[in-house]
């Protein structure tokens, strides 16, 4: 994809383990992105005209107050969400806004939620410290089972109030078909609440389905998986519940009045913003969104395929490379791989891509462990060892943004090589050393 977008950083030069000096090559993108440039400058330009939200009948924080309000519809128009339907409000990261949403909704520790095996700790834990937690179970390829998923709600005979699951994995890529999920949980009562992090600054997503028993009930996503790492987040999510509801964090903004004995709420949305607004990592996110928009979903996603095509085709011709999930059919991936060095630890793995070659990843089980070890357990059947990760807790991620281009992958695998002679050279120097004779009686 040929874009005149400006990524900050881009240029940074990292120091190598042999002191060299390098420009670093980005493939965490799936953790945290770098900030676009006119994100950069646009939370400088309103840094001048800043004041405080709601707070202040200045000509500063009039302005800001309006920018920080009209950006509600900005994000609902991003997401396809009706404003009779739909209200936003704003969080700081995804992990912030499932806590709260999840703290809003439960009104029970009988409630009833089910998620699955493939979800982010962030969209796990919040329901699991909470109330009694079920989970639909993956393939063998690690992509979710649907009728798994409509097996459970069946079996609990509508005592299910929630279905939560991510819009695309963190650690395969796999985008999952949320309406489908949708219509099935609305079919046995329950309301579906959806993971946005990994999606937003890859597909389009939209809150209305092609019917209303497709609709999305409650969108979490993050601005700083989508070039806007300044704190930045909303939760999209329907008026007729969350009217009703408070998360269980609270403080000023929220509230019409405070008595001895009495506290009167606000209505929506500043019920759930407690305390003083993130203003500028609004303000990110909404330049972020417009600049995404203007880039196109399409043109980013033929990008990220055509590179995760390159990329695994390398890996493929590398021996003792280890490859998790699907990577004959990719086209429900975002562009995310993962993979093992055969004999060499993950982390090790990502110290010398880094050390060698300044190239950023990320190792271990990212924050979704249930996961990784069902696609470990999975590889390893599949290649009949007896593991297929090593060591069985983590692995390698690469993962592209909409900057990344093929001089990054030639330089990933083009390390990887050296990586291996890096191992072959050690293990040829101890095979020398083993058959000398011992000068120890």
């Amino acid at each position: 994809m040929n874009t005149v977008l400006e990524i900050i950083g881009l240029d940074s030069l990292v120091e190598l383990d042999d002191k060299r000096q390098v420009p670093a090559i980005n493939l965490d993108n799936a953790a945290t992105t770098p900030a676009f440039k006119l994100v950069a400058e646009e939370i400088n330009r309103q840094l001048l005209f800043y004041g405080s939200i709601g707070r202040g009948k200045g000509q500063k924080s009039e302005h800001s107050s309006q920018i920080y309000s009209a950006g509600r519809d900005i994000v609902k128009d991003f997401v396809g969400a009706r404003s009779d339907l739909y209200t936003v409000f704003y969080v700081n990261s995804t992990t912030d806004g499932m806590n709260k949403l999840a703290s809003a909704l439960i009104e029970s520790p009988e409630d009833i939620v089910l998620t699955t095996r493939m979800e982010h700790h962030a969209h796990d834990l919040p329901w699991r410290e909470r109330v009694t937690t079920l989970y639909a179970e993956v393939d063998s390829k690690g992509r979710l089972i649907i009728e798994d998923l409509e097996r459970i709600l069946r079996e609990q005979g509508g005592k299910v109030r929630y279905v939560s699951v991510t819009a695309a994995s963190n650690v395969t890529g796999y985008v999952n078909d949320v309406h489908r999920i949708a219509k099935i949980a609305h079919k046995y009562g329950a309301q579906i609440i959806v993971d946005g992090a990994q999606i937003v600054a890859h597909r389009a997503f939209k809150m209305l389905g092609e019917t209303s028993e497709e609709n999305i009930d409650y969108f979490v996503f993050s601005a700083h998986k989508m070039y806007s790492p300044y704190g930045g987040g909303a939760v999209v999510g329907l008026k007729e519940t969350l009217s009703e509801r408070l998360p269980v964090f609270y403080g000023g903004g929220m509230v019409k009045t405070v008595m001895d004995d009495k506290v009167i709420y606000n209505d929506l949305p500043d019920r759930y913003e407690a305390g003083s607004p993130n203003y500028l990592g609004v303000v990110g996110m909404l330049k972020a969104i417009e600049i995404l928009r203007k880039v196109g979903f399409n043109a980013i996603k033929e990008h990220e395929q055509r590179l995760i095509k390159k990329t695994l085709a390398r890996l493929k011709t590398i021996p003792g490379v280890i490859l998790y999930g699907d990577n004959e059919q990719v086209s429900d991936r975002v562009g995310i791989i993962v993979f093992n060095l055969k004999d060499i630890t993950n982390e090790t793995v990502a110290n010398k891509l880094a050390g060698r070659r300044g190239i950023a990843v990320r190792h271990a089980a990212f924050c979704a462990h249930p996961y990784v070890r069902r696609l470990a357990e999975r590889e390893a059947e599949r290649e009949n060892t007896v593991d297929g990760c090593f060591p069985p807790e983590g692995m390698v991620r690469i993962s592209f943004g909409i900057y990344n281009t093929d001089a990054d992958v030639d330089a990933l695998i083009e390390t990887l090589h050296l990586i291996l002679n890096d191992k072959t050279s050690y293990m040829v120097q101890n095979t020398d050393i083993s058959t000398q004779p011992s000068d120890r009686g």
